[in-house]
C-alpha cells in the first residue's frame, strides 16, 4: 500500500519504568556531569570544586547533595590543623562505574565541540599512556563498528503500554 507507514514497534511499550529516564533524572543536569569530572579528576573538597568550576555554592551543595543520596558519591570528613570538620567527596563503586560514561561523553563533545586545538582534556590507560575510547560489545564478545547495527528490544522489566494513556 503505498503511502502506509508501520508505526515503530516501540510504541507497544511503557517507558514509565525506563532506566535511562530515571538515569537522567540523577545525572541529566549540566552541573552534574561537572562535579562528576571533578572528583573523577581528584578535585574532592567543596571549595576546590566551586573555585575551579565556577558553579554556585547553593548548585554545588544540592548537586553534591543529590550524588550522595543516590549513592553516587560518599562524604568523608576530613580537618585542616585549627578549622572545623569538613568533607570530601568520593566515588562509591556506583560512582565509578559512570566512567564510561564519562569518557563516551567527553568523547563525543571532543569530536564535536572542541577548540580548533584539540579538548582541553585527555584520558589515557595508566599502564600505556593511550588514550581511551567506549566502545560497544555483545555479551558474545562481538565489537559493534557500525551503530546501526545496534536495535532495542522488550526487556524483562519491560510492560505494554495501555492504549488509552
Amino acid at each position: 500500500m503505498v503511502g502506509h507507514v508501520t508505526p515503530p514497534a516501540a510504541l507497544e511499550w511503557d517507558v514509565d519504568n525506563c532506566t535511562i529516564g530515571r538515569a537522567m533524572a540523577i545525572l541529566g543536569e549540566k552541573w552534574t556531569m561537572v562535579v562528576l569530572r571533578e572528583v573523577f579528576n581528584g578535585i574532592r573538597r567543596f571549595d576546590d570544586m566551586r573555585v575551579r568550576t565556577r558553579i554556585p555554592r547553593q548548585v554545588l551543595a544540592n548537586r553534591l547533595a543529590d550524588l550522595v543520596e543516590h549513592g553516587v558519591l560518599r562524604r568523608e570528613p576530613y580537618q585542616e590543623p585549627g578549622a572545623r570538620v569538613r568533607h570530601e567527596y568520593r566515588l562509591t563503586p556506583k560512582g565509578f562505574d559512570l566512567y564510561p560514561v564519562l569518557i563516551a561523553l567527553a568523547g563525543w563533545g571532543d569530536r564535536y565541540l572542541a577548540d580548533p586545538e584539540g579538548p582541553p582534556i585527555e584520558f589515557v590507560h595508566r599502564d600505556c599512556a593511550a588514550e581511551l575510547r567506549v566502545a560497544i560489545h555483545c555479551t558474545e564478545g562481538h565489537t559493534v563498528t557500525d551503530q546501526r547495527d545496534v536495535v532495542s528490544r522488550p526487556g524483562p522489566g519491560a510492560r505494554r503500554r495501555n492504549p488509552e494513556t
